[in-house]
């Protein structure tokens, strides 16, 4: 094949592009990674300048999300790899596929401790636990190979984020380019035959059948649903699973397993089937007393084979891609049963009483407004009231259209940036990021990013006066209030210092009519106060 040289930092950009389909980088350039932009200006790559490290890893995390790609971060050595070393952690605790290309001092400086600029001892041990593996590239001939083992594990494997680190001698070193092949086709495996013919027998055999829907398998909607409904299988979705089985499915018991009418459909199941799901509290426990128990065949399947025997006792264990598994468990029941699985959701539904549990009561109004003026929208959500509450609450027509900072790693600052990835994801879709007046001020700053990037983004910020979930916190257990109430800034002040549209609402009627005139070529901030809210829906 022909080959000619160009530098690392070319090849890197080249291979990005042309081999592996990246078409947007997030990064803030600096003296360590200027030779990574040459040519970027005109290659066929969007760069998008967030206002700090951590926000680049939230939006490649929710570009991630919404579009099903890896999210590509442009990062500078030492104090911008602690600064995405957050959202790394929220990514890996989510399975979420990014890439983080990094700098890294000279070669010849490497361990031992000079004083350079932005240097660590190891920053490759730093990020080694964040990510799925952490690579310091020595030679430059090596960057195809190792790109390609980046994207095999986003493609074959449970996916998480990636770290490669560059010595910044080496982006100039030239390299020899031969024509670039095709990228590799890479399947994830399926699991067992025998497996899934004796998990089949057993789910055809049940009673009483369960199934638990997990987040790696928002690939394959048509094939989930197929499954649960021919099983007539009551289903938990969990928070990174809502919209897999569509809108308000007859089956879907939603992200409740924490709740007390879904625990004892759980308790009483003779065969639980989970697919795609860590089985983790932040999904199934969330009020953390060990209460989600299962006393009937647990059949688990996922890409993780370590992750078979985590968290549940299980009988019968496969490792297997969750897309796959649904289709061909599915063609191993081709007929549909009837066990009552309809009447025995609903019943359990009307139990749990969502609609009117006072717990849920305020957010209610709010997710039934939001679903009318936008019934399409990607809900992107930080830790926060409105976010617990729309965890039970919200229902969604797609996969990828809900997803939030609140399981896993659980991480303040999430919602505004990942909002903003996802809509360069999805820019026909209408996003909106829900966020409280505390953690929004740790990322507050990628307003600007929103506004120069024009992205029409709504932004529901609930505010309530300090940290209210830590408050309940802090009152049920007998502690002193301390650091909770915090002083907040005039957010429609700040939201328009950055040129960013803003209104205050204080009502579900002010919210539609705010929601009526949004902007579509930059952001809308809306300020909910809490407590006008809830006067207004009680009175």
């Amino acid at each position: 094949m022909p080959s000619h040289t160009m530098t690392c930092a070319q090849l890197l950009l080249t291979l990005l592009r042309e081999r592996h389909g990246v078409d947007t980088v997030f990064g803030i350039p600096g003296v360590h990674t200027v030779a990574l932009y040459r040519g970027l200006e005109d290659g066929g790559v969007r760069h998008v300048t967030p206002r700090h490290e951590q926000g680049a890893g939230f939006m490649a995390d929710g570009y991630a999300r919404a579009t099903g790609k890896p999210g590509v971060c442009l990062i500078i050595t030492g104090p911008g790899m602690t600064n995405i070393a957050t959202a790394m952690g929220q990514a890996l605790a989510d399975s979420i596929p990014m890439l983080v290309i990094s700098s890294v001092n000279r070669r010849d400086t490497l361990g031992r401790g000079q004083g350079r600029l932005h240097e660590l001892p190891s920053q490759q041990q730093l990020m080694a636990g964040v990510s799925r593996f952490s690579h310091t590239l020595l030679d430059p001939a090596a960057l195809p190979e190792v790109l390609a083992r980046a994207f095999a594990v986003f493609e074959s494997q449970r996916p998480g984020p990636v770290h490669i680190e560059i010595p910044i001698d080496l982006f100039d070193a030239p390299v020899a380019s031969a024509e670039l092949p095709p990228p590799a086709r890479l399947f994830r495996p399926a699991p067992d035959p025998e497996g899934l013919a004796l998990a089949a027998a057993w789910l055809r055999e049940a009673q009483r059948p369960l199934v638990l829907l997990g987040g790696g398998c928002v690939e394959a909607p048509a094939a989930a649903r197929t499954l649960v409904e021919r099983l007539d299988a009551p289903t938990v979705t969990t928070i990174n699973a809502k919209g897999v089985l569509g809108r308000d499915h007859p089956l879907d018991l939603g992200a409740n397993a924490a709740l007390p009418a879904v625990r004892e459909l759980a308790r009483d199941a003779d065969v639980i089937l989970a697919i795609g799901t860590e089985l983790g509290e932040t999904d199934y426990d969330v009020v953390f007393d060990d209460g989600f128990e299962l006393h009937g065949r647990l059949i688990r399947i996922d890409l993780d084979a370590q992750q078979l025997v985590r968290n549940q006792q299980v009988s019968l264990g496969m490792v297997g891609d969750a897309g796959r598994s649904l289709a061909l468990l599915a063609a191993h029941v081709p007929e549909a049963f009837s066990r009552a699985g309809r009447e025995r959701t609903a019943a359990a539904l009307a139990a749990l009483g969502l609609a009117v549990d006072p717990a849920f009561a305020p957010f209610v109004p709010l997710y039934a407004v939001l679903r009318e003026a936008l019934p399409e929208a990607i809900l992107v959500g930080d830790s926060t009231a409105p976010v617990y509450s729309g965890n039970h609450l919200v229902s969604q027509p797609e996969p990828r259209r809900y997803f939030n900072a609140s399981t896993g790693y659980g991480t303040l600052g999430y919602g505004l940036p990942a909002a903003l990835g996802a809509q360069l994801g999805q820019p026909t879709l209408p996003v909106v990021a829900l966020v409280g007046d505390g953690g929004v001020m740790f990322t507050l700053s990628e307003l600007a990013t929103a506004v120069e990037e024009r992205l029409p983004v709504v932004i529901v910020l609930w505010h309530n006066q300090g940290y209210e979930e830590i408050r309940r916190y802090m009152d049920s257990h007998g502690v002193a209030r301390c650091g909770v109430d915090i002083l907040a800034p005039d957010f429609q002040t700040l939201a328009t210092g950055f040129g960013c549209l803003a209104t205050r609402v204080g009502s579900p009627a002010e919210l539609a009519r705010a929601l009526a005139v949004r902007p579509s070529d930059g952001p809308l901030l809306i300020e909910v106060d809490a407590n006008t809210w809830l006067e207004a829906i009680e009175s």
